[in-house]
């Protein structure tokens, strides 16, 4: 119990700290990336292995390098502008990104020894998908939580309610099993989890809607060198009035209601969350299962390793990732500007005059003489 209220009270110390919180996802990806690196480790027993383990954190670095970067030239544009070192690395990040990548890979194939040919090329496979699953999935997170909190906390928070609802359900309704690679699974607690999940996710949409520190993008404040957080809510913040249907008018004699069409969104990431998300914890368990361990690490006493923790949340990371980029975004007019402003002066100018040209056009600027 000691343990589960630490992990609970340091989930809202760092939603207290903000955009920081993007720290803790880089210690805690750190971890799960240790945790699975250790067990091929131990199972292949690649203890002989010359410079296995150094190549994997290697490779780790280069992979944050990339993501980072990329992180640090979208966001951070206007601190970008004023550095000259930065600049540099910014211009040709992708380049020095393969370059760095391609002296690990050197040096993989350098190490490569007669008598452990099979087991290298093993352990080589293991480290690249670990970086698939760990570093990119909190590139992910990092990704979603400059769009907003909302979209950083509500995910997270929907995951932990849908294990808990479906721990409940199925401790006091469960009888049928749901599937072989976790027999404690059932459905009963699988579709409870599912019906609370929406209803939870639907009343926290609600209530994170209505401040601008939840919901307003992270953007970087050139002049105070500090995050901000302040914004005109867009239109899935800001309450609308929607007509029910007419079957529903009829029974709840209502004839409308008001909402926040992010908590209709909640909806559909609730869903995602209780019906698909429990798979990530699944194949996490088929993981274990086939190395013959019942844990990824001790690392927290009695729960396991960090990866136990989140198996799931992974899996939500990349569906917010798509869905804000298939449903929710639209064009961004400070990445335009910030892309403009690393132009050279005459493309800027020629850019300008076809604006200033198509904007005459369409009538929405007057004439000049």
């Amino acid at each position: 119990p000691f343990l589960s209220i630490a992990m609970i009270t340091s989930f809202f110390f760092m939603i207290s700290m903000g955009p920081v919180a993007l720290i803790f996802v880089m210690t805690i990806q750190i971890k799960c990336f240790q945790e699975i690196i250790t067990i091929g480790y131990r199972v292949y027993r690649s203890y002989e292995l010359p410079w296995f383990r150094t190549l994997s954190w290697y490779f780790l670095i280069c992979v944050n390098y990339f993501f980072y970067g990329e992180t640090l030239a979208d966001y951070f544009g206007a601190l970008v502008q004023k550095e000259e070192p930065l600049q540099f690395l910014a211009r040709y990040h992708r380049f020095i990104s393969f370059a760095l990548y391609l002296a690990g890979f050197c040096m993989f194939v350098l190490s490569l020894v007669k008598k452990h040919y099979r087991l290298q090329f093993y352990m080589f496979g293991w480290t690249h998908v670990t970086l698939l699953i760990v570093v990119t999935q909190s590139h992910l997170v990092i990704q979603n939580l400059f769009e907003g909190m909302i979209w950083f906390i509500v995910p997270i928070s929907i995951v932990i309610s849908n294990d808990i609802f479906a721990y409940l359900c199925g401790f006091f309704f469960g009888r049928t099993p749901l599937i072989k690679l976790s027999p404690k699974k059932t459905w009963e607690g699988f579709i409870g989890g599912f019906f609370f999940t929406v209803i939870f996710g639907f009343i926290l949409a609600y209530l994170l809607s209505q401040f601008q520190y939840f919901v307003c993008p992270v953007e970087f404040n050139s002049e105070t060198n500090g995050f901000s957080v302040e914004c005109e809510p867009s239109d899935i913040f800001v309450m609308q009035q929607y007509t029910l249907p007419s079957v529903v008018q009829s029974t709840l004699k209502w004839k409308s209601v008001n909402l926040y069409p992010y908590q209709i969104h909640s909806i559909f990431i609730s869903s995602f969350a209780s019906l698909i998300g429990p798979f990530g914890g699944f194949f996490a368990s088929g993981f274990k299962r086939a190395f013959k361990i019942k844990d990824f690490a001790s690392t927290i006493p009695g729960h396991g390793g960090i990866m136990d923790r989140f198996d799931c949340q992974y899996l939500m990371a990349t569906f917010i990732h798509v869905y804000i980029g298939s449903f929710i975004r639209g064009p961004n007019p400070t990445k335009v500007l910030q892309q403009l402003m690393t132009l050279q002066p005459e493309q800027q100018l020629a850019i300008f005059h076809t604006l200033h040209s198509n904007l005459r056009e369409r009538g929405l600027i007057a004439p000049t003489e």
